[in-house]
């Protein structure tokens, strides 16, 4: 018997040849991911099938690293631009949500609202905008600057652009284009809206040359977790994508996030909370372990390090003994939810910078399950009914074995309790995460801000 009338929501993030760091010199991954467009098809389809929510690309505007020789061992160094991506797999899918992560840091709004208006009307509304702020300081040397914007000025301009583009979306009513070829009327004047917009950091007039969206307008996803990243996401997040290790910090982050939302005028529904997971599944505890310590056996110590130093927000830990303690550091001026999760984790469990860099090699600080579909099981439910999620990213540790993985063992499991669908409900991803179409904001009658237009009733 089904154990919950409310589901979970679930994306399957793809990153080339996995998220384990050592995934491509797995002997079933597939090695030229990054350049390979059909893996990424076949991938995308294999969600569908499963009746994801959606396929999840993060990106960054530059290689992940600096540091050559542990570059040069790793499979992160080509990978397609999301938007062009999801755009040719939008062709070759019908129902799965498309969501691409693009940096408000080193780009301009007009062009990221047109590019996600575009993909939605391509897609037929299944499109999402991951919003973040850049960080690594390779991408800004790439942008004219040497050095990134300040962490508080980052959150600020991010704030503005996320304003820009949503209000560009609006640039027209959903019926604006009569096409009449009898009269010879194109589109209803009255049904244009010229944003005008002059801020501190963008001065945008509008309008967007791109009709309104088939789903009102692109979902937008966030994944910060820092106070400005918290406040950021209250205020305009549809969607959290989070990095989580314990149950009580999931519990925390929801509770506080939930907890914001009324001040915005916004509805606890309206926010979909959903941390990455990683999970390494087997018929039995002793084949997932084996799984799992076969890719652990494949991290290079230059590759650990270096992805250590990176995720924790910079900090170079070459010159210190791979087997001491995990230093003290200075905070960081790249993602700080980070940094405090991690250095909490090592003080924890009394971790060395070897300890801690195999604790991340797969989940980069998400959670980590290794186990039967059970076990993975048990924890996504009680996340999820406990209140500490509302759905889940899963990080398939390696392409395409761990993504075939969850699905033939883990959505059975899940379905059998009643936990996920068995068919998609609705066409758009809106419709798929249970989010409202949103009034044009021009429309809305309820609500003077019109960074935050009203929305219509949530499907259910």
């Amino acid at each position: 018997m089904p154990s919950s009338t409310r589901q979970l929501r679930l994306g399957a993030f793809l990153m080339q040849t996995g998220h384990h760091i050592a995934a491509w010199r797995h002997p079933d991954a597939q090695a030229d991911a990054g350049s390979n467009f059909r893996h990424y098809v076949a991938l995308a389809q294999k969600a569908e099938a499963a009746k994801f929510d959606a396929i999840f690309l993060a990106d960054s505007v530059g290689v992940r690293s600096s540091n050559l020789p542990s570059l040069s061992r790793t499979a992160r160094s080509d990978h397609f631009e999301p938007l062009t991506l999801l755009s040719a797999i939008a062709a070759l899918t019908e129902r799965i949500g498309l969501i691409a992560t693009v940096s408000t840091s080193f780009n301009e709004p007009f062009n990221v609202a047109r590019k996600f208006a575009s993909l939605d009307q391509i897609s037929g509304g299944r499109s999402g905008w991951n919003l973040v702020t850049s960080s690594g300081t390779g991408e800004a040397q790439n942008f004219n600057r040497d050095e990134h914007f300040e962490h508080a000025l980052r959150y600020e301009r991010a704030a503005e652009f996320h304003d820009v583009v949503t209000g560009l979306w609006d640039s027209w009513e959903d019926d604006s284009f009569v096409r009449d070829k009898e009269s010879g009327q194109y589109f209803a004047e009255d049904k244009l809206h010229v944003l005008g917009h002059r801020g501190k950091h963008f001065s945008v007039r509008g309008p967007l040359n791109v009709s309104r969206s088939p789903q009102g307008r692109p979902v937008v996803v966030q994944a910060g977790a820092s106070e400005a990243g918290r406040d950021l996401a209250a205020r305009t997040a549809e969607v959290i994508f989070v990095a989580h290790q314990t149950f009580d910090e999931a519990k925390a982050f929801y509770s506080d996030i939930k907890g914001r939302l009324p001040a915005h005028g916004r509805h606890p529904d309206e926010v979909k909370i959903m941390p990455g997971i990683f999970p390494v599944v087997g018929r039995t505890q002793e084949e997932a372990e084996a799984k799992f310590e076969q890719l652990q056996s494949l991290v290079h110590p230059v590759v650990g390090v270096s992805l250590l130093s990176s995720v924790i927000g910079g900090f170079d830990f070459s010159e210190f003994p791979v087997d001491g303690p995990v230093p003290e550091l200075p905070e960081t001026n790249g993602p700080k939810s980070r940094q405090r999760l991690l250095l909490d984790l090592a003080r924890r469990e009394n971790l060395s910078i070897r300890d801690l860099y195999l604790r991340i090699a797969g989940a980069r600080g998400h959670q980590q399950v290794v186990g039967t579909p059970a076990r993975i099981a048990d924890q996504l439910q009680q996340w999820f009914e406990e209140g500490g999620a509302d759905g889940f990213n899963i990080m398939a540790p390696w392409f395409p074995g761990g993504l075939d993985d969850f699905i033939a063992l883990v959505l059975p499991e899940l379905r059998r309790r009643g936990l996920f669908r068995s068919e998609y409900e609705g066409r758009t991803l809106r419709e798929h995460l249970g989010l409202a179409r949103p009034l044009h904001r021009n429309l809305d009658t309820h609500r003077s801000d019109h960074a935050h237009p009203h929305a219509t009733a949530v499907p259910h």
